[in-house]
């Protein structure tokens, strides 16, 4: 199939982006200029890293914007997701979770739930801030009214060595599944834009190795029940074909080094040597005629993953006002006076004191401190805490007394004496040897530490100082390695 860029053909009205930003820094104005460069008008953010009690007003109201956020009940400064919606394309709905308990803790789980999940198990699930749900009316090309239900998800990581975290994430990828279904049993048009944490089909990952392997670890099972990668290829690859298509391979079916995340620690993203765990994913009667494009954009910096963007054919009709689940609506935001902010604004010098308010003071004579070599006749101010911590101008440091080197004398050349101690310090503090070269390069190589638990753990070694990449690659690092306490 033809990529269509998104400039080109008629009915690109809505887009919509999915970006791992590892931790939401930035704040106010710089937020929204980095949202706005985008260009989309549903943004679908994961891994923000901000509890409820750490939420500030720069993140949350954005002037264009409204916002929803789901934190992390479980540990603060953790997972979490955000999304952010232009005013043009406002939700009729919105809901943290997958799960629907989260609304209303008092609801049951719902029936289509119920046989495969415990409340219990639910509620742990949902509990991560993994997962937002936002509800649009759009009208397609030919003039019918839809809805769209967009969710906005951060997959758990599987720690290999946790078997308890390897069986977390594939019942969220079971819950997820559950959720996308029931959207579409009720007739929805469902995107789910995210971060699955699995790099789908070798092509998405740099370092495949075993292939017979790679394809039977149970993360990637589970998409290529869930997930095709065309209408129609579950033909080529025996699976069962999923409900919903990976949108930026129904483009670029074949496009080798495409992907989204790179390891920060060893500089790979210089080298493009990453994964591709970062999806939009739409249902397939969203893929067959009103999806138009989708692609990704290494360029933007800013976290260790890219944002992945997609073009719609339709236009999103926004709701007359914002769903409750908006940030606007949240009591620290919603009134000026709840703000404990806006109480501790200093009050400017030039507006006087009313008369009725604060009564007249009378001048008293400054007290002097006792005449010691500190503060000689120097007045306590009156009136400012403020004022004892500002600092004393008129007292000049005194110049110390050079002392002679170690083991030296003086000399009265000034020259002499600066660098009679130079030489004596070199002489006794001889620091660590040159770094040896690499063996490829030829070029110095790099100090690092031993981080993994084991014997070696704290140990410093030289490697080459090049990024991580394909070992064809010339431009990636070799595999030179030298313990830094040893010659050999």
């Amino acid at each position: 199939m033809e990529a269509a860029g998104p400039g080109q053909g008629q009915g690109l009205g809505l887009s919509v982006v999915s970006w791992n930003l590892n931790g939401i820094r930035a704040r106010g104005d710089q937020l929204r200029s980095r949202l706005l460069s985008l260009g989309a008008q549903i943004i679908c953010l994961q891994e923000t890293r901000v509890s409820r009690d750490l939420l500030e007003e720069g993140t949350a109201i954005l002037e264009g914007f409204n916002s929803y956020f789901s934190h992390s009940r479980a540990r603060t400064g953790y997972s979490g997701v955000a999304t952010y919606c232009m005013d043009n394309a406002i939700p009729l709905t919105a809901e943290e979770g997958l799960s629907g308990l989260l609304a209303n803790q008092a609801v049951p789980v719902p029936h289509w739930l119920a046989e495969e999940f415990s409340e219990q198990e639910l509620r742990e699930l949902d509990n991560e801030g993994r997962a937002l749900i936002t509800k649009h009316r759009i009208r397609l090309a030919d003039g019918r009214e839809e809805m769209l239900a967009v969710i906005n998800v951060y997959c758990p990581r599987a720690d290999p060595e946790s078997e308890h975290r390897c069986r977390f994430k594939l019942r969220f990828y079971q819950l997820l599944q559950a959720k996308a279904q029931a959207l579409l049993r009720h007739g929805e048009n469902v995107l789910i834009l995210g971060d699955l944490n699995t790099a789908h089909r070798p092509i998405d990952h740099c370092e495949p190795g075993d292939l017979e392997q790679f394809c039977a670890q149970p993360g990637r099972l589970w998409m290529d029940g869930f997930v095709s990668y065309a209408l129609g290829e579950e033909k080529e690859w025996g699976g069962g074909g999923g409900l919903f298509v990976d949108a930026f391979r129904l483009f670029h079916p074949s496009q080798r080094d495409a992907y989204t995340c790179w390891c920060v620690n060893t500089g790979a993203r210089q080298t493009n040597y990453g994964t591709r765990i970062d999806y939009i994913l739409a249902s397939h009667a969203l893929a067959l005629g009103v999806l138009r494009d989708c692609i990704l954009l290494p360029e933007v910096q800013g976290s260790d993953h890219c944002p992945v963007k997609a073009w719609l054919r339709a236009d999103c009709l926004p709701a007359d006002r914002c769903p409750p689940l908006c940030t606007r609506y949240m009591p620290e935001f919603a009134g000026v006076q709840q703000k404990l902010s806006r109480f501790l604004v200093a009050q400017p010098s030039h507006c006087p004191a009313s008369p009725e308010v604060l009564p007249a003071k009378v001048a008293k004579p400054q007290r002097q401190v006792g005449r010691g070599k500190r503060g000689k006749g120097r007045p306590i101010p009156n009136g400012s805490l403020l004022a004892f911590f500002k600092p004393v101008t008129s007292c000049k440091p005194s110049t110390p007394t050079p002392s002679p080197p170690l083991g030296g004398e003086v000399n009265s050349s000034p020259g002499r004496q600066k660098e009679a101690p130079i030489d004596f310090w070199k002489g006794l503090l001889k620091g660590r040897p040159l770094p040896p070269h690499c063996s490829r390069h030829q070029e110095p190589c790099i100090l690092r530490t031993v981080k993994k638990a084991g014997p070696n753990q704290g140990r410093d070694f030289y490697a080459c100082q090049r990024p991580k990449g394909a070992p064809h690659n010339p431009a990636s690092r070799c595999d030179f390695f030298r313990w830094a306490d040893t010659s050999s």
